[in-house]
Parts: structure tokens; sequence; C-alpha cells
């Protein structure tokens, strides 16, 4: 083993507070990164269903963009009508 005791791995030379600094730094981080992914995939699988009841998507530039009833993995076309 690399230390002699519990304490000289803890302090690790004087390095222990530096060290266990930068690991809870980077687990704490991580946990809210992963927190906030969660929490934007939902509200955009929220969004999708709402539009895939509504069979309606907002295309570029703010135009309504119609599916015209496909629920397939087609591209929606632009309809002139909404313009």
């Amino acid at each position: 083993m690399a230390f002699d005791s519990f304490d000289a791995f803890v302090m690790m030379g004087g390095h222990g507070p530096y060290v266990w600094t930068c690991y809870l730094v980077f687990f704490i981080l991580s946990f809210v990164l992963i927190l906030w992914s969660r929490k934007q995939r939902n509200a955009a699988l929220k969004g999708l269903a709402l539009r895939q009841v509504s069979g309606q998507t907002s295309g570029p530039a703010g135009k309504t963009v119609t599916n015209h009833g496909n629920t397939g993995a087609d591209f929606a076309r632009v309809d002139p009508s909404k313009h």
C-alpha cells in the first residue's frame, strides 16, 4: 500500500485538501449536469409530444409547418396557405 494509514491517505502529504476539493467539485458539477440534462430532455420530449398531438411543428423563421397527417419519419412540408 502506498500510504501507511488512512489518515496519511486523506492528507496525501499535505496535498489532500486540494485533491479532495477537486474531486468534490467534479462530482457536484457532474451531478448538476446530469440533472440539467434530464430536465432539458424531458422538456424536449414534452414539446415533441405536444407537437405530435397537434400535428404541427414550428419551422424555420417561425413559419408553421404541417405534417399532413403523416406520423412517420418523412420531411414536413411548409403549408403556403399559412403565410
